[in-house]
């Protein structure tokens, strides 16, 4: 019996080794096809090539294949993506994302260029300066949207329910963000609009409310999370602790169960249990749908608005040897029912539509942020 175990187990090394083996042949054969593919590019190409940027191209490539949040990052795009998440940058304040070929718009950041010319969530850029979009990496379409200070920049665009292709100049500026805003509403209602999770915007939310929690007459909250387009997982976990007592925020799963990970919310709700309301639309994604559905989820909030984006994975910056860096796709994540939001985005417990384009605190013409007035006060 022994011996016939012996004999099944060296078979089973044998044919697994083989398999692995081939597979290594097979990789083996598209480094070299590559190779090839390559060379009689440089040789029959009609014009002269640059071979680094073939290869960036190629490397960008194989990670746009993956999903369209993983990405290459030269070096240069590097330190600059550094600075956008440190809260400061130059630019036009938008969120894009990669989508059949074309850049879509995430979200438009608030009282930037992009904002104030009336680009929307959902709005697909099609031409940059009169340049095809078509065809060109996210990396590629980022960079030629990418210019200094004070100069122009023509978008084509096209959206949803317009036969007709749109065009916005726009004047590029340096970028800072405030994420966070508030103010009293009603002389009962704290607002707070929430426009990134960058490294202050937690501290920055925590401070408006110890500030608003002096005023003895609130009796409820509304947190804006509409047009947020994300960023830190970390200060989403912050931010919805600041609300909840208990619970889990949010958990992530990835190929490796070792670095399966859950979050919970400390003792603490820096509202003291007050009602609270969360404002969501299209343009709410990746951190924003975060605590907008874990807040949902552990009964805390109602989400009013729109569906969001439905970005739901965890993306982890990987620097590499030449000082750029890769930006990959390493894990999705789960709110505390188990549902991910992956394309899905999560849905308001009451829909209202939008009736403006801006999001300025009091506007007349906001229909959801008066909807939540209203549903505050009877």
């Amino acid at each position: 019996m022994k011996k016939i175990f012996l004999i099944l187990q060296m078979i089973f090394f044998i044919l697994f080794f083989q398999n692995v083996n081939s597979l290594e042949n097979n990789i083996y054969k598209k480094i070299d096809l590559f190779g090839e593919v390559l060379d009689k590019i440089n040789k029959e190409y009609v014009d002269e090539i640059d071979q680094s940027e073939s290869m960036d191209s190629a490397i960008n490539g194989l990670l746009q294949s993956l999903d369209p949040y993983s990405a290459y990052m030269s070096p240069e795009i590097f330190k600059e993506m550094k600075t956008e998440t440190s809260g400061e940058f130059g630019g036009l304040g938008i969120e894009v994302s990669m989508e059949s070929g074309v850049v879509k718009v995430i979200s438009p950041i608030d009282d930037t260029p992009a904002s104030r010319a009336g680009i929307k969530s959902g709005d697909y850029i099609v031409k940059i300066d009169g340049i095809q979009v078509q065809g060109k990496s996210l990396t590629e379409a980022v960079e030629l949207m990418r210019g200094l200070v004070g100069t122009e920049i023509e978008l084509t665009i096209r959206r949803r329910g317009e036969k007709k292709a749109l065009t916005f100049v726009i004047v590029r500026e340096t970028i800072e963000i405030q994420s966070v805003k508030s103010e009293l509403l009603e002389k009962n209602i704290g607002y707070l609009r929430l426009t990134s999770f960058n490294e202050n915007s937690a501290e920055q939310i925590k401070k408006k409310i110890i500030e608003l929690e002096k005023n003895k007459d609130i009796s409820a909250y509304i947190l804006d999370l509409r047009n947020n387009p994300g960023g830190l997982l970390s200060q989403a976990i912050k931010i919805s602790d600041f609300f909840l007592d208990n619970g889990e925020i949010v958990s992530t799963k990835s190929r490796k169960k070792i670095e399966n990970r859950k979050w919970f919310a400390k003792k603490g709700d820096l509202t003291n249990g007050k009602t609270l309301i969360v404002l969501i639309n299209y343009g709410s994604a990746s951190a924003s749908e975060i605590v907008a559905g874990a807040l949902q989820d552990q009964k805390r909030a109602i989400l009013l608005g729109e569906n969001s984006y439905g970005k739901g994975s965890v993306q982890s910056i990987i620097p590499l040897k030449n000082k750029g860096a890769i930006r990959l796709t390493v894990a999705k994540y789960y709110l505390p029912s188990g549902k991910s939001i992956s394309d899905v985005g999560v849905s308001p417990d009451i829909e209202v539509g939008e009736q403006s384009e801006n999001f300025k605190i009091k506007t007349e013409t906001d229909n959801q942020l008066n909807y939540a007035i209203k549903l505050i006060n009877g």
